[in-house]
């Protein structure tokens, strides 16, 4: 088709470290696809940060590529996956629906019919940017098998570590504690109804343990906290960062192991059953949660996302999802 509408609007990592707001061309979409004007997208700071600053290892390019990204790593790239928006044009039974998608930062966009996930009317169109995080935080526990009455410590209080505590802390029986140097990770921790400690308050002896902070010393503290043959789960993604551990000391004596959790595959116990889109939806149901609220720390308008994401890629203390919002 020739017709076009007016330019989209998308924003586009140019070096590492840099990046701007670019035009993009639409055609109109195909009888199966859909165009959706976005009201929302999130910041998934440690993913995107970590892109921001061209960091993710050429062994990991394809496994990285986010499913509508334009561009290669390291740069210039279009990426991102926490989007929601408006559908204006597609099949009658989408057209007027708001949707989550995993599609970058950018104001409108075409895509499949089937790439958009109805968000229902009772989910607040705003918190629904953290689909894509409550998916990974549903996965991680999948990994990590709880069960009832374990001792959980979730070490890390960003979005997906406190996505992880909050379902956690709907588990009967459970008790789980959320680790982090920031006290006033604090507050966020009592609205998601689970304990809080510093890394030198936190118990030891933990039946499960999920690492998200980030960092190598949130690792080293989740092998001194675990007890006798238990897993620690390794959310974080360090991109090109070596890690060390002490994995002298106590380590073989507790026979403890460490093992991946990921998001692009489904977690190997659910695999046979499970599909993306069934994940997906059950994510979607999950953000029936208004204490999930408590996890956006600001939003900032479409225009200064290249500044912002700047400053978000230094890592600053105490934010967690940054919502941009768009207007038109």
């Amino acid at each position: 088709m020739t017709e076009h509408h007016e330019p989209a609007w998308a924003f586009w990592i140019t070096t590492p470290g840099q990046s701007e707001i670019r035009p993009e061309n639409l055609s109109a979409p195909n009888l199966d696809e859909v165009l959706v004007r976005t009201l929302y997208s999130g910041i998934s700071r440690g993913t995107e940060s970590l892109v921001f600053r061209g960091e993710v290892p050429p062994s990991q390019y394809r496994a990285m590529r986010a499913p509508f990204q334009q561009g290669d790593f390291p740069a210039p790239v279009k990426y991102g996956y926490c989007n929601v928006g408006v559908v204006e044009t597609g099949p009658a039974s989408l057209r007027g629906q708001t949707v989550f998608c995993l599609y970058p930062h950018q104001d409108r966009y075409i895509v499949p019919a089937t790439a958009v996930t109805p968000i229902p009317a009772h989910i607040p169109p705003g918190r629904a940017v953290l689909t894509a995080n409550l998916e990974t935080a549903l996965n991680v526990l999948w990994d990590a098998t709880p069960r009832l009455g374990d001792r959980i410590a979730i070490i890390g209080a960003g979005v997906v570590g406190c996505l992880i505590a909050r379902l956690a802390g709907r588990l009967p029986g459970c008790r789980v504690q959320l680790v982090d140097v920031d006290a006033g990770k604090a507050m966020v921790a009592g609205r998601l109804g689970v304990r809080f400690a510093l890394p030198e308050q936190a118990d030891g002896e933990q039946d499960v343990l999920i690492h998200a902070s980030g960092s190598p010393d949130g690792l080293a503290l989740a092998l001194r906290l675990a007890g006798f043959e238990a897993t620690v789960v390794e959310a974080s993604w360090f991109g090109t960062r070596p890690v060390s551990l002490p994995l002298g000391e106590d380590f073989h004596a507790k026979r403890l192991a460490i093992r991946s959790s990921q998001v692009g595959n489904v977690a190997g116990a659910q695999r046979a059953r499970w599909d993306y889109r069934r994940r997906m939806a059950t994510a979607m149901s999950l953000l029936d949660d208004p204490a999930l609220d408590s996890l956006i720390s600001g939003e900032t308008p479409f225009a200064e996302l290249p500044r912002v994401m700047a400053e978000l890629s230094c890592n600053p203390c105490g934010v967690l999802c940054h919502r941009i919002v768009y207007t038109g």
